[in-house]
């Protein structure tokens, strides 16, 4: 599947899930506890079980599963895909990207050690057409 937002990805994204927690800047704030699907220097996406306006700013923390301290970022909601719901009865679930905008240059070097040693062990590497 493809569609004109991941196309304009600029940093590739290892496919890793990993424990987020989210806080909505909007006019009603809200904390959302989430996990990853994928993560870059750029940005991550995440899955979210309550819809999320588009360009919302947000405060993320990341707990990239290591020993490092978890990655506090500011980001913004660049878009939002609503999964097709399979059984009645369960809630609604969105896929979500989140553009970085301020990342701490240590946050982005323990990020970058994460990735770059996913990418050793052979964890999948999304890039542009992915």
């Amino acid at each position: 599947m493809t569609w004109d937002g991941m196309n304009r990805r600029r940093f590739p994204r290892v496919v890793y899930p990993c424990m987020m927690k989210v806080l909505s800047k909007s006019e009603a704030p809200r904390i959302l506890l989430t996990h990853t699907e994928n993560i870059g220097l750029g940005g991550v996406c995440c899955i979210i079980k309550q819809e999320v306006k588009l360009f919302t700013d947000v405060e993320l923390e990341v707990d990239l599963l290591d020993d490092g301290d978890h990655v506090k970022t500011i980001g913004k909601i660049v878009w939002v895909v609503r999964r097709k719901a399979t059984e009645t009865f369960k809630p609604m679930f969105y896929d979500v990207g989140v553009e970085f905008s301020k990342i701490s240059e240590k946050d982005k070097l323990h990020l970058n050690q994460v990735i770059d040693r996913l990418i050793q062990n052979g964890n999948v590497i999304l890039k542009e057409s992915d």
